[in-house]
């Protein structure tokens, strides 16, 4: 009950504030566990792709921001978890991956931290290893900005991956970086695509 206000709360937010617009929303299976894996420019993000999908989205978010009262009950209640950064936290990994076997939604931010220059930073592997472990469709997705008040903010939905060829095998770091080199490459590919477009 509470996401779905949230949910609409921060459409209308981003409608009024951001004028935002939403792309390949078709491109989302609509049962099956999904991992959103999308670029981070902003601490809107999470309230952003959240927002826009219909399915309810479940975050990993760094474990400080749990650490805070009235934030943590919020966040918490928009389907976020922690995680703690710079380590395998396996509690994390866990919850990430019951997630995906239940059929939801799981949204990740590969890079790890947001990019100060809007550019894709270095991304982790982990979110490649949860994809695969926990056999969710991995969808990409586009956040482009800048976050200026009534300046538009577009988030756009790439196709699901076909990762086959990695499954059912046993991974290897040189693995994960595969499939997460592509992943991070289509994030490009969709920021690329929309630099192309007429302002």
């Amino acid at each position: 009950m509470l996401y779905t206000i949230f949910r609409a709360f921060f459409r209308l937010f981003f409608t009024v504030f951001y004028r935002w617009e939403v792309r390949g929303l078709e491109r989302i299976p609509d049962r099956e566990g999904v991992v959103i894996c999308c670029n981070h420019i902003s601490n809107l993000d999470p309230p952003l792709l959240g927002s826009a999908m219909h399915r309810p989205v479940r975050f990993m978010a760094k474990e400080e921001l749990f650490r805070i009262p009235v934030l943590s009950f919020l966040i918490r209640k928009f389907g976020a978890f922690p995680v703690q950064r710079g380590s395998a936290d396996k509690r994390a990994i866990k919850k990430a991956l019951s997630i995906l076997k239940q059929g939801e939604v799981l949204g990740v931010f590969p890079e790890g931290t947001r990019s100060k220059t809007g550019k894709l930073g270095e991304a982790h592997t982990g979110a490649s290893f949860i994809a695969l472990k926990g056999e969710g469709q991995v969808v990409p997705a586009a956040i482009v900005g800048p976050y200026r008040l009534f300046r538009k903010v577009t988030i756009i939905f790439g196709h699901p991956l076909d990762l086959s060829e990695y499954r059912g095998q046993k991974w290897t770091s040189q693995s994960l970086k595969e499939v997460t080199d592509r992943i991070m490459g289509e994030i490009d590919s969709l920021l690329e695509e929309s630099r192309r477009e007429p302002s």
